[in-house]
């Protein structure tokens, strides 16, 4: 029997919380990254293991963030707006107002530095045993480590969050608030 798909907010919520799973967690975000490669990533084999009892993510933080990303860079409107009737300098005019305010509500709120310390493009090599939840091999891997190629992204991780406190009663489901002028 098939699963039916999951309502918008199911997969809103999912979304969200999947986002701070990958920031936080890199093996997890690996695992993202090879389903959208359709590829497997690269691991040391390991012996089989009960599955791990999984937890549910916190929606609460994945929706305050929403909030955040809409009060400070209207990330929502931008998104849900039907770009197909505007000009490309139009949709790049607001981009940049929505990246200025992302980038404000990242800053202000996380912790941010590159996995990487090396440049994008340099060679790189990769020792036995490193770590492949914080560093993916693509192109034609064979063998075993150590992999010696070029640097195609950095990586991010996140150090510290510091998402405001939430009040007792709060509904984080309300990212923007309906506004009505008199």
């Amino acid at each position: 029997m098939t699963r039916p798909d999951p309502s918008l907010m199911r997969r809103l919520a999912l979304a969200c919380g999947s986002f701070f799973t990958i920031l936080s967690k890199p093996g997890f975000a690996a695992r993202v990254e090879a389903l959208n490669d359709r590829v497997e990533p690269v691991m040391p084999p390991e012996p089989p293991v009960a599955a791990p009892e999984l937890r549910e993510a916190p929606h609460e933080a994945a929706l305050q963030l929403l909030g955040l990303l809409q009060r400070d860079a209207r990330f929502i409107d931008f998104i849900e707006e039907d770009v197909k009737a505007y000009s490309d300098a139009d949709i790049g005019a607001a981009a940049r107002v929505v990246h200025e305010g992302c980038r404000k509500v990242l800053r202000e709120h996380f912790s941010i530095q590159p996995l990487r310390t090396e440049n994008e493009g340099s060679r790189i090599t990769l020792p036995e045993g490193f770590d492949a939840a914080a560093v993916r091999v693509t192109g034609n891997v064979v063998g075993k480590a150590p992999f010696t190629g070029s640097l195609s992204h950095r990586g991010w991780k996140v150090s510290d969050t510091r998402l405001p406190k939430l009040a007792p009663g709060h509904d984080a489901s309300i990212v923007a608030q309906a506004e009505v002028e008199l």
